[in-house]
């Protein structure tokens, strides 16, 4: 019986999608009830009947796997079409003259020639890489940190995690222009020149911010490693008279080894991704001769593809340049995923 009913669902919910579908393709086609089209019942009814055709299928493992692929379609269509089908047509785009609504000619790999020909591209490149880095080291070692205050036994350790984590909920560029009064109008009282109007100095600045705004969310990944270390494990240690050092040095980071892979990775792609910040507090400024010209000191990977689409309208080398900066991304993180695995091997 429940087979007959699954086979007849089945059946149902194609005839009732595919006929929707050619109605929405189909200009002379169409059916209403009254003053209602019939068009989008006729799908959802059609969606009904495939649920229904799915829950009515026998249990077994071959059937199984069929109701598990059923299930994974729409994610899998929303992947393609959000992110593999804009991937290729952005690589298509980045090989033509693209003007943001069509082109007229392939250029071929000109654009990608004349990207590596930009000064301020190459030090956007270098500068992008160093506050990853830079980014890196101190939203981790602050997160750390943080984590092990909260993980200890002193009273209130509720209350910090959710002091150090609403930063993180605050959005980037509500944060930056926040932050940016605060370098621009309080900090000018202690120092007489405003940290964003010196190249090195601003750097600091979105370094500083960054890590205030990020080190909350890394704190309780940490905090949730530290918790699955045995208890018995740290009594032992205390008990052969290991110190607290050598407690945290030798039982307790080997065994969140994973923790670490995965922190490092979110702050790896949050830093190289680094957009909102630093559009709101610097926007790219102040300036920095190179080379006899002069380029934007703060201006990193992200904001610089904007810019070159968005503000100078050239949307073919942005889309250029955001196809190189994807390729570079997935490279870096997946090395990075892949020596922090062999690390988590040898401790």
């Amino acid at each position: 019986m429940k087979k007959i009913i699954s086979i007849a669902g089945f059946v149902a919910a194609a005839a009732l999608i595919g006929f929707s579908l050619f109605m929405d393709l189909s200009d002379s086609v169409n059916l209403y009830l009254g003053d209602i089209e019939l068009r989008g019942p006729l799908l959802i009814l059609g969606i009904v009947a495939l649920v229904i055709g799915i829950y009515s299928l026998p249990i077994d493992k071959a059937n199984n796997k069929i109701i598990n692929i059923l299930f994974l379609i729409p994610v899998l269509l929303t992947f393609v079409v959000t992110v593999i089908v804009p991937f290729i047509l952005g690589i298509f785009y980045s090989l033509t003259n693209w003007n943001g609504v069509g082109f007229t000619k392939f250029v071929g790999l000109e654009n990608y020639v004349t990207m590596f020909q930009q000064n301020d591209y190459i030090y956007s490149f270098v500068v992008t890489f160093l506050f990853t880095v830079v980014n890196m080291i101190c939203v981790n070692v602050v997160a750390f940190g943080l984590a092990l205050l909260c993980s200890s036994k002193i009273k209130g350790t509720n209350v910090y995690r959710a002091v150090y984590f609403v930063p993180n909920l605050i959005g980037g560029i509500v944060l930056g222009y926040v932050w940016q009064f605060i370098f621009n109008k309080v900090f000018i009282m202690i120092s007489p020149e405003s940290m964003l109007s010196n190249p090195n100095s601003a750097f600091i600045a979105i370094v500083i911010v960054s890590t205030w705004q990020y080190s909350g969310y890394i704190m309780m990944i940490y905090v949730t490693g530290l918790q699955t270390i045995p208890k018995d494990v740290l009594e032992a240690s205390g008990i052969d008279g290991a110190s607290p050092l050598t407690t945290l040095l030798k039982i307790k980071i080997p065994m969140i080894a994973n923790t670490f892979t995965v922190c490092i990775f979110l702050t790896l792609i949050n830093s190289f991704k680094q957009f909102d910040l630093n559009l709101s507090i610097t926007g790219g400024a102040p300036t920095r001769m190179l080379a006899g010209k002069a380029v934007q000191s703060t201006e990193f990977l992200a904001l610089n593809i904007y810019n070159t689409a968005i503000t100078k309208t050239n949307y073919a080398m942005g889309q250029t340049k955001a196809v190189i900066f994807f390729i570079v991304l997935a490279i870096v993180s997946l090395t990075q995923v892949a020596l922090s695995k062999k690390k988590e091997v040898e401790l």
